[in-house]
């Protein structure tokens, strides 16, 4: 049945292109060209899709039959592709179907929104191309946005470095019940382990100094974590939503400055590159290719009446990285730095930070979710000679973080949590008024997700942190893992799955804490 299918379809697609060619000017018709095929596997990194709206969703893939080269091993010319989304697996009732032309200028991927879709459904999806059919994906659209959703599942991931250790925890989430994935930054990291802690190598390696990485580079970094099967598994498996950190760029970026790449202009040119190749591997809109070093991230989502979702950018917009002549840790760490309470200090970018506290005011929704990059929630370790922060996360922010903050307070918005990763450890937190001073009023909750591979900190380290910070509910940085979020109109429960470091092809999770959240309530409480 699915050859006959197939067969047809490339039957129409023939007769397409003989219609153009037939009606096509003299000049036109002269760079007609035959058919191409390749006995290679053209869909070698998968299919995926992502921001789900009530009436469309985007489809993604890339032809790519020989993923080690630049070029996928693709000819220099426009490929046909077939494309169809489908009410059942078997594809016997068609939703939406076309053909579109992969472009060599695009590196043959495709960025797909396709619309005129029903509200609250599952599809099925696929490609065609080079006499070949892709995976099937599966997806689904957003609900009605007047419509009251009795459930929201959500897996909520971060920080996948591939040499710390394998993508299993992917293969879980492909499995899972849920209507999404968020993840949340560091998609690929630009970084090499220390052989010794090294689980598997990087099939591409970035040059050994930053200032010489270059699209190219970026683009086989991205397409060697993209041929991971369980990370393939995810992506076919569910819609996601993403944000992105620093790894997706240089470690420990900010805005236009790196300190790794001192010559502005210099890294500009670097930034441009590796947003245009995070664009072209991952499943997003159209509308958001970015243009030079810019690249549109922050959007809004809605699940009906249960809930509303931001996707924030923490990296483009936000100011440099303070007392860095004075920093701890190769400039990890920040110690008696003025710079730092600064009224005009911005994580977020005055734009973006008056977005956001509009648009929350605004909200109609149930429950209000936030997903940024890192924790919000104060993680300084206490000494007897003053307060060590995180040059590198909101606690270098501290004034933009409390606008933010005051933003929900003032006016109580209710039911609002943040969601966030980076820190490689799970973190189920309180966030205040003023999130440094216990005598004011919790106004928000925050769910921090481990990472998927990467290695966290020390026991030592986390005890000091959970002794220095009492608003942290719950902190293990020894297991890597992600977060299951079960929202319902009247509670949140927020679930973190956990396995021992490193994840190994055989890892498992299982529950390592779970906190409930009422709708009404700012009690974050252990279940």
């Amino acid at each position: 049945m699915q050859r006959r299918h197939l067969f047809r379809q490339w039957s129409r697609l023939a007769a397409a292109l003989a219609w153009q060619q037939l009606f096509a000017t003299p000049a036109q018709a002269q760079v007609e060209l035959p058919p191409w095929t390749t006995s290679a596997n053209v869909f070698s990194l998968g299919v995926a899709s992502g921001e789900p709206r009530p009436d469309s969703v985007v489809l993604w893939t890339r032809l790519a039959p020989v993923p080690s080269m630049v070029d996928g091993g693709m000819p220099a010319r426009p490929i046909p592709v077939i494309w169809e989304v489908a009410h059942d697996e078997q594809f016997l009732r068609i939703a939406r179907s076309g053909t579109t032309q992969a472009l060599p200028e695009r590196i043959h991927a495709l960025h797909l929104e396709v619309d005129g879709l029903t509200p609250g459904r599952r599809y099925f999806y696929r490609f065609m191309a080079a006499g070949q059919v892709s995976p099937i994906g599966r997806t689904r659209t957003a609900p009605e946005p007047q419509s009251y959703p009795q459930r929201l599942r959500m897996a909520l991931a971060s920080c996948q470095h591939y040499e710390a250790g394998h993508f299993t925890l992917h293969r879980e989430i492909a499995q899972a019940d849920l209507d999404l994935v968020l993840f949340v930054g560091d998609y690929i990291y630009d970084t090499e382990m220390p052989g010794l802690n090294r689980v598997r190598q990087h099939p591409h390696v970035f040059p050994r100094r930053e200032s010489d990485y270059t699209l190219e580079d970026y683009r086989l970094h991205h397409a060697s974590y993209k041929l991971d099967a369980d990370l393939q598994a995810s992506h076919a498996a569910h819609p996601w939503l993403l944000v992105w950190d620093d790894h997706e760029v240089m470690n420990d970026y900010t805005a236009e400055q790196s300190p790794e790449v001192p010559d502005k202009d210099a890294f500009l040119k670097i930034r441009a590159a590796a947003y245009r190749a995070y664009f072209e591997h991952l499943p997003i809109s159209p509308r958001r290719m970015p243009v030079g070093a810019a690249m549109p991230l922050r959007d809004r989502w809605e699940w009906g009446q249960l809930a509303e979702l931001w996707t924030v950018d923490t990296r483009q917009h936000r100011d440099a990285a303070a007392c860095q002549k004075d920093a701890l840790m190769g400039g990890q760490a920040l110690w008696r730095c003025a710079e730092l309470g600064a009224e005009s200090r911005s994580m977020l970018g005055p734009k973006q930070e008056n977005w956001l506290g509009d648009t929350l005011l605004a909200s109609t929704r149930a429950w209000k979710f936030i997903a940024q990059s890192t924790q919000v929630c104060p993680g300084g370790l206490r000494t007897p000679l003053g307060r060590v922060y995180h040059a590198d996360g909101w606690d270098a922010f501290p004034k933009a973080r409390q606008r933010l903050l005051e933003a929900i307070g003032q006016p109580r918005i209710q039911n609002v949590v943040f969601l966030g990763g980076d820190v490689h450890r799970h973190v189920a937190a309180q966030l205040r008024l003023d999130p440094l001073d216990r005598q004011t009023p919790v106004v928000a909750n925050e769910i921090v997700t481990s990472s998927l591979s990467s290695r966290g900190l020390s026991e030592f380290l986390s005890s000091w942190m959970r002794a220095s910070n009492p608003d942290l509910l719950h902190l293990r940085s020894d297991q890597r893992g992600y977060v299951i979020l079960d929202v319902t109109p009247q509670r949140m429960v927020a679930e973190f799955r956990a396995t021992p470091h490193p994840v190994m092809p055989q890892s498992q999770t299982q529950v390592q804490a779970r906190f409930a959240l009422e709708a009404g309530s700012l009690d974050l409480r252990r279940l």
